[in-house]
């Protein structure tokens, strides 16, 4: 009987707690603007801080309130940076902007300790390792954010270019007449 008005008692204040966190969530939301939602589904959202914000969603807040260019975005390229400047009703040249040639980044076996300095900073956990083992980086999960090379003590990871593969490589875009 003790047993059973435990129960009980736990499922009744279960259920209402879990009526009043969905009651103080539907009237205290915090409204968000909603363009700034559109420009950060538009970016990439790997929270990689090349473009010296901590995430996405900050420098989606810096681009709407005019803060930032729209040309902060390194992985996103030439086509985010089109987008974002017809979302925001922004004029800006690309006559000069190149896309960056894909890269990744390789870790040398040979000069390789496992000091896990490298993937103690990778925003994607693109590298495996343990401590003192031989590191290796993920290709499909790393963005290039260079992050790895820069704290590397042994200068054993580098970054190189994505070697084409059936899986994914494209038809080139025809040139303009």
């Amino acid at each position: 009987m003790v047993i059973f008005s435990a129960i009980l008692i736990l499922t009744a204040l279960g259920l209402f707690l879990g009526l009043s966190l969905g009651i103080a969530g539907k009237y205290l939301k915090v409204e968000s603007d909603p363009l700034v939602e559109r420009v950060e589904a538009l970016m990439p959202g790997s929270q990689c801080g090349q473009c010296s914000f901590p995430g996405c969603r900050p420098a989606a807040e810096a681009l709407v309130a005019g803060t930032a260019s729209v040309t902060l975005c390194p992985p996103g390229g030439t086509a985010l940076v089109e987008q974002l400047a017809k979302l925001l009703g922004v004029e800006v040249d690309l006559s000069q902007a190149q896309d960056a040639e894909p890269k990744v980044a390789r870790v040398s076996e040979d000069t390789c300790t496992g000091c896990t300095r490298c993937f103690k900073v990778c925003p994607t956990d693109a590298i495996v390792g343990a401590p003192k083992q031989i590191h290796a980086v993920v290709a499909d999960a790393c963005i290039a954010c260079e992050k790895c090379v820069n704290v590397c003590p042994t200068e054993c990871l580098q970054m190189h270019p994505v070697e084409v593969t059936l899986r994914d490589w494209r038809w080139p875009k025809p040139m303009a007449a």
